[in-house]
């Protein structure tokens, strides 16, 4: 695609996951630095959504497949850019991010973006890429004037300005490790699985999975959805990013690319991956149905004392009970372990109001007088944030220890 992408070593090969709950394995390359590309464009669509709001960007952006090229020479009938995930749709979206900002603090804000979703994983950007896609960028300045021609962009949308900032954000650098927590923070619906941060909403991330599902192969999505069935985005680096709701994030890595523009080794991956499990979108209709699954269920994985703790924080942050219940039994979880700042579950769930949380913690023994490290009980956090009926649990708690 451009001179600087054609010398990554084809032969490399790597794929990361991270589950909704914090769990991540890895296997091959996955420390080797690569530029996002069009992975870019989901994360790019997420940010106009979260500034300006569904209506307002598609004003400017469609949501059809396109049939047609990543950087095929067409609009739709209403003269916009198909989709987000096409150059030319990302190109507007990107017209729609910060436009009143200087143009450093406006990348540098799409550079924390992507921290914060990766869980504050460093974020890096490829001077030299970004140079050479700049310098081969016809077809993206050919594709930008239609656009101005068809006076598709923003008032006072600055061009040049524009495409630089839309070649810096393919030219943003990460590993399939950070890049994975960036999908599971997609199928954890904005909130990182790591942090336990909410970083987009709810509804963003609908908007732009749906979008990732239909279009996000390049011209290979109609069958991509039909054969594999799930939410992802290429680059022509060589990366896939795959979102599987609700369960996890992959990251794949390899450079060697199809006709299409897609990884060839991330493609049959994924199809492997859906034949062995039942991770395609559809396959819960025909649940019981012989649809070439050998599984269907995820065995239960030992996780480390930490991963432990950030997973019961983050289910009781969000009231998961199930989830409380799964890790104390499964991984006998200490109910009293803290997190970096000594906050228990237990002070998460009476800082959030989950009732039903707090009954089970203490259940299991989580104690109602225990500090963090600013010497505050669960008790003050529900006292302070008005959650009377925590509050009289945890007075009556705290009357039997």
């Amino acid at each position: 695609y451009t001179p600087q992408l054609a010398r990554m070593d084809g032969n490399l090969w790597g794929a990361s996951i991270c589950t909704v709950d914090g769990q991540r394995h890895s296997i091959g390359d996955v420390n080797v630095d690569f530029t996002v590309q069009s992975s870019s464009k989901p994360i790019s669509y997420c940010i106009a959504l979260e500034e300006f709001g569904l209506g307002k960007v598609h004003q400017h952006v469609g949501r059809e497949p396109s049939g047609q090229g990543f950087n095929a020479f067409i609009l739709d009938k209403n003269d916009r850019p198909h989709n987000p995930m096409i150059n030319s749709g990302a190109i507007m979206t990107c017209s729609l991010i910060s436009p009143s900002a200087k143009p450093a603090d406006r990348f540098d804000y799409v550079l924390d973006t992507w921290s914060k979703l990766a869980g504050g994983s460093r974020v890096g950007f490829d001077n030299a890429t970004f140079l050479s896609e700049r310098g081969t960028a016809d077809r993206n300045f050919a594709l930008s004037y239609f656009m101005r021609e068809k006076d598709a962009f923003p008032e006072n949308t600055d061009l040049q300005e524009v495409l630089d900032f839309y070649f810096q954000c393919c030219s943003i650098q990460m590993d399939c490790e950070a890049m994975s927590v960036v999908a599971a923070t997609l199928a954890s619906g904005g909130v990182c699985p790591i942090t336990g941060h909410r970083v987009l909403q709810p509804s963003t991330v609908r908007h732009c999975l749906c979008l990732m599902y239909s279009c996000g192969m390049y011209d290979f999505s109609g069958e991509w959805a039909f054969s594999v069935g799930l939410p992802c985005k290429s680059g022509v680096s060589g990366v896939i990013m795959v979102v599987i709701p609700r369960v996890a994030g992959f990251c794949l890595f390899s450079p060697r690319l199809d006709g299409c523009g897609n990884s060839v080794k991330g493609v049959e991956f994924c199809k492997q991956l859906v034949s062995n499990f039942g991770f395609h979108l559809f396959d819960q209709v025909v649940h019981g149905v012989d649809h070439g699954c050998s599984s269907n269920k995820r065995g239960s994985v030992q996780m480390d004392a930490h991963n432990v703790v950030v997973a019961l924080c983050f289910a009781a942050q969000h009231g998961d009970v199930a989830q409380v219940e799964k890790l104390i039994e499964e991984q006998n979880a200490d109910v009293n372990a803290g997190d970096y700042d000594k906050r228990t579950p237990l002070h998460i769930a009476a800082a959030e109001g989950q009732l039903d949380t707090v009954k089970c913690l203490l259940a299991h023994g989580a104690k109602a007088s225990i500090q963090d490290r600013w010497k505050q009980t669960p008790l003050d956090d529900a006292k302070l944030n008005n959650h009377e009926a925590v509050l009289e649990l945890l007075q009556s708690a705290s009357v039997k220890n």
